[in-house]
């Protein structure tokens, strides 16, 4: 079962290199991710995910490969290659893998212009060892599928508080 964890900072930087760090942390097998987006508000309130995985221009790859094959099978593998990549990128913009854009859309709307939110869904983690790594990164949970006691170590790591961790919590 995945856990998903909304943690609110100052800034883009700072949300990027929390992410960074989860991602390093990632592959030294203390947690899996299943989705690590930012999410930015600007000064407009307009606001910009930045997704781990761009669907668009994978889709754009693997229509452009089916294209051409097929196009090589009718012998126009540039006409097949060009319409493969369009319905691709259309079909990779409308796939939405991960956290639901609209919720982190609609939940990010409640931070400050100018700063960004990490939405983050963790699959399974090393508890002890994460909460140490995240220790004293900053910023605020806002959401979490967590439970209160998880939840509040959570907390107390990111402002670089010793927190008893439960010895059944992993």
């Amino acid at each position: 079962m995945s856990d998903l964890v909304v943690i609110a900072f100052p800034t883009e930087t700072k949300a990027e290199e929390v992410r960074q760090k989860l991602l390093a942390m990632q592959k030294e097998y203390l947690l899996e991710l299943g989705d690590a987006v930012v999410a930015v508000k600007d000064d407009k309130g307009n606001i910009k995910l930045n997704q781990m995985i761009n669907t668009t221009a994978a889709g754009a790859v693997g229509g452009a490969f089916w294209g051409t094959l097929i196009g090589l099978i009718f012998l126009m593998p540039l006409a097949g290659a060009a319409l493969g990549a369009a319905g691709g990128a259309v079909g990779g913009a409308l796939t939405d893998v991960g956290i639901n854009d609209k919720f982190m859309k609609d939940t990010a709307a409640a931070i400050k212009p100018g700063t960004a939110a990490l939405f983050v869904l963790v699959r399974k983690l090393t508890a002890d060892k994460v909460l140490e790594g995240l220790k004293g990164e900053g910023g605020t949970v806002l959401k979490t599928s967590l439970d209160h006691t998880k939840e509040a170590a959570l907390q107390a790591a990111l402002a670089g508080v010793k927190a008893a961790m439960p010895a059944a919590a992993a």
